[in-house]
């Protein structure tokens, strides 16, 4: 038995607690927790544009993933504290929970709740340097691992006010310090419609030629929806506005409804952006559901089927921004990614009933139309609910909860198998022959699926290419999609590198992102990648997955004979063993992880390429045609 005495006991000091244990405070050391340190820092220039004070945020990537934000508002307090005798921006710098967000007098609404935001990405840099203008005067002050290399000091005058911080990750905490470009560009855009007149730029200066965007929105979060059903077809004139405040809560929600059948809602709490939802998005959908049930008997839209409008059917083709602002907010975890403030669900669904009762007053044409598409939705969820019976006595009757062409692993942990989704029964049977029997499923597809941004999801139960897919996955779908229950860790799409290949990973892709969405968030889905030529002579075999790759094994590998080279045309011309090798052995294969940084570009490039509307897919068509590579033909 190993010693434990009161020298094991340790307490840990300053901000050595984040160093240790990181994923407390930012949520993971992966590119997710990386990106959430430019966030912390850019939520504190956030508060001071909530504040009135400041019009004006930069961010720079500079090189060697140098981070710089930088304000102009009123700039951090740098005069000694009185109980501290310590320069306040050192103490703010490098003290857990030392900040002016706890004092309403500074910030009457705040995204900082907890004030360990900087002080954490101080612990977690390499270095840190902070210039503040203020006063008159440029202070300055730098940092190595949490640790003041050089304590605060007047380094010049200016007549203007607001803090710049620049870090740069620590590469002994992250598993990657290299920041996305698109990534902090999304959260950005986010921000300048959460806060209209706010200019926000973001500049990637890592590459000769410099990305940037610079974001303004005097439309705020109407101007937001706009953009998230850019491809759609609205079935009202423009956007729904509500803005209500009380007590010192704002309320504010734009919603439009369209032709498609996907619900997208984006809620935030003091400019937060709370992916898990929580009490504003329940009261949101909770004053939906009460307003549609009521105009429904209202305008005696359903005497015939007697058909119950849920919440569901009231959110069929809704894109809703939420944006609640209020003091003292009661986040789930330092992350931030839902609120429990349980008071919020009843001022929210009060806001709704109210605003949009009197917009359907208002617009009767307009809440007709709304409320008619609901009807259809509540007609095509019985459609659903009958299907889903029909699957569970299917299921039942044949004493068989899986598919019959999928060939199962023995392994039963969903962190360690792995799913092929094959194209074509002659692919199939080769993967079934090649793979590793204990942690690889085959499932073999056979012709197209059904795209699915085009219907509902009735239909998407009902269709034979789809069912299969969704008994093998085993974690449902939709709104019932669990991704706790999944059976396996990675879904691969297999498919030919044809035309026909590229469609039906599209349609895949198409009903992941529509109807399992968890799985793109959570990086589950891959595609596979087979090579496109072999190349031998004698028994000496290379492959190559692009042109250029061809030629420099044919040069390097072949110098002094013509070897013989094949373009494979399908999965089905390889044998078992060389699909193992170039395609399905982790040690050898290359695999594409499929994930969204930008989920609204995302919706948007679905819309344009699966949608209903050809004008829109045309032009893109058109603007792209040149930068074509590989077309089969």
């Amino acid at each position: 038995m190993s010693d434990y005495e009161s020298e094991q006991i340790q307490v840990l000091e300053g901000l050595s607690a984040v160093r240790k244990r990181p994923g407390m405070y930012i949520g993971s050391t992966d590119v997710n927790g990386l990106h959430h340190c430019v966030y912390e820092v850019i939520d504190n220039s956030i508060d001071e544009a909530l504040a009135g004070y400041c019009t004006h945020i930069n961010v720079q990537i500079k090189k060697d993933n140098i981070i710089s934000i930088e304000d102009n508002g009123r700039g951090i307090p740098v005069d000694p504290h009185p109980k501290y005798n310590v320069s306040a921006l050192e103490i703010v710098l490098t003290k857990l929970h030392a900040g002016g967000k706890f004092e309403r007098n500074s910030y009457k609404v705040s995204g900082g709740l907890h004030g360990v935001g900087v002080s954490c990405v101080n612990a977690l840099s390499e270095w840190m340097k902070v210039t503040v203008k203020r006063q008159g005067k440029i202070h300055c002050i730098e940092l190595v691992r949490g640790e003041v290399k050089k304590p605060v000091q007047c380094v010049g005058e200016s007549s203007e006010t607001g803090t710049c911080v620049e870090f740069i990750a620590d590469r002994e905490i992250f598993e990657t310090v290299d920041f996305h470009f698109d990534t902090l560009s999304k959260r950005l855009r986010e921000l300048a419609f959460l806060n209209k007149g706010v200019t926000i730029e973001i500049h990637d200066r890592r590459l000769e030629e410099e990305k940037f965007h610079i974001f303004k929105f005097e439309g705020g979060i109407v101007s937001f929806v706009e953009l998230l059903n850019k491809g759609k077809k609205p079935i009202h004139e423009k956007p729904i506005y509500f803005l209500h405040e009380e007590n010192d809560i704002t309320t504010e929600i734009a919603l439009e409804y369209n032709e498609n059948y996907n619900e997208l809602v984006y809620s935030y709490v003091n400019n937060i952006s709370t992916t898990d939802g929580g009490t504003h998005v329940s009261g949101f959908r909770s004053g939906l559901s009460r307003v549609f049930t009521e105009y429904v008997k209202k305008y005696e839209l359903d005497k015939k089927n007697k058909l119950a409008v849920t919440s569901e059917d009231a959110r069929e083709g809704l894109t809703a921004v939420v944006s609640i602002k209020m003091p003292d907010p009661q986040f789930d975890g330092q992350t931030k990614t839902k609120i429990g403030s349980s008071h919020i669900h009843g001022i929210v669904r009060e806001v709704v009933e109210k605003k949009l009762s009197e917009y359907f007053d208002q617009f009767p044409q307009h809440g007709k139309a709304i409320l008619q598409k609901a009807m259809q939705a509540a007609a095509a969820r019985e459609a659903a609910r009958k299907a889903r019976e029909l699957t569970r006595r299917k299921t039942a009757l044949s004493n068989e909860s899986l598919p019959g062409k999928l060939a199962d692993c023995s392994e039963r942990d969903p962190a360690l198998t792995e799913l092929y989704l094959v194209e074509g029964d002659s692919a199939g049977g080769s993967a079934k022959m090649g793979r590793n029997r204990r942690f690889q499923a085959i499932l073999s597809l056979w012709g197209k699926m059904l795209n699915v941004e085009k219907t509902r999801l009735n239909k998407v139960l009902e269709n034979d290419k789809l069912h299969p897919i969704i008994a093998a996955l085993g974690a449902g779908i939709g709104d019932d999609f669990d991704i706790s229950k999944l059976r396996y860790g990675k879904i691969i799409i297999m498919a030919d590198a044809d035309v026909d290949g590229s469609h039906i990973r599209t349609l895949l892709l198409t009903f992941f992102f529509r109807y399992m969405t968890a799985l793109v968030e959570k990086g589950n889905v891959f595609l596979a990648m087979p090579p496109l030529y072999k190349i031998w002579h004698g028994k000496k075999i290379k492959y190559a997955f692009t042109d250029p790759e061809r030629d420099l094994a044919v040069k390097n590998d072949f110098p002094d004979v013509q070897p013989s080279i094949q373009r494979y045309k399908g999965l089905g011309e390889m044998n078992p063993d060389q699909l193992w090798e170039t395609t399905m052995n982790p040690e050898t294969r290359n695999i594409i992880k499929i994930a969204s940084e930008d989920f609204v570009a995302a919706d948007e490039m679905f819309t344009i390429l699966m949608g209903d509307d050809v004008a829109p897919r045309k032009d893109f068509i058109y603007k792209y045609a040149k930068e074509v590579t590989n077309l089969d033909i």
